[in-house]
């Protein structure tokens, strides 16, 4: 019974998004939503009550997807260099984001209509303790407070792939903007650290070529 229960939430989740994409936020029902998902509306509404609680679940069930895979990433990072770290944090973290793109772009786009802004707080709330865990343990030591670092970190990240979602097309972009990205964070953690002199080209292509076989498969997660 746990089983087709959850089986259910899950078919009841994916049919808001997918209903969403085909017929937007304000023609959406719970019946549209009931007969995507192949459950009779009864069960949709003991689901989620209401169109706004269908959304807000669909939201939430996706940013705890993309909080675990970036709390994964990080604690598998321990002890690793700044460089590193980084270069795997925002692979990730963009990675889930932006796993389906479409699907991404629907859910940013009704995130101020169900309370986005607090879940999505929440959600930061555990990512940047899982960055300040991870960079505790870097091989080269921090001069700058790693509670400053991580909430560095996570609103460049976070706000680079806002940027992506609000631009139309986050598939063309994500490739260049990771890259981007990831050159940034490195020099801003060479200046939070012992100094080191870096190369444009050493700040990302030495960090990737470390983490090559090292990248959890995040797709899998």
């Amino acid at each position: 019974m746990q089983a087709r229960s959850a089986a259910s939430v899950d078919a009841i989740l994916q049919a808001t998004l997918q209903g969403l994409l085909h017929v937007g936020k304000e023609r959406l029902t719970t019946p549209i939503v009931a007969s995507r998902a192949g459950v009779s509306v009864g069960t949709c509404i003991n689901t989620s009550p209401t169109k706004s609680a269908l959304l807000q679940a669909a939201l939430k069930r996706h940013l705890a997807e993309v909080t675990e895979a970036v709390e994964l990433v990080s604690k598998a990072q321990h002890g690793r260099t700044l460089r590193q770290m980084v270069t795997a944090l925002i692979t990730t973290f963009l990675q889930a984001k932006m796993r389906e793109a479409k699907t991404s772009v629907a859910r940013y786009s009704v995130s101020s209509d169900v309370d986005g802004a607090r879940i999505a707080g929440q959600m930061a709330t555990h990512i940047q303790e899982a960055i300040v865990r991870m960079l505790a343990t870097a091989r080269e030591p921090l001069t700058t407070d790693p509670q400053v670092v991580g909430s560095m970190l996570l609103g460049v990240i976070t706000g680079v792939s806002r940027r992506m979602l609000e631009s139309g097309a986050p598939e063309k972009q994500l490739d260049p903007l990771r890259r981007e990205l990831i050159i940034a964070a490195c020099a801003y953690l060479d200046a939070c650290s012992a100094p080191v002199t870096v190369q444009r080209a050493g700040a990302i292509g030495g960090a990737e070529e470390a983490l090559s076989g090292q990248m959890p498969d995040v797709e899998r997660q």
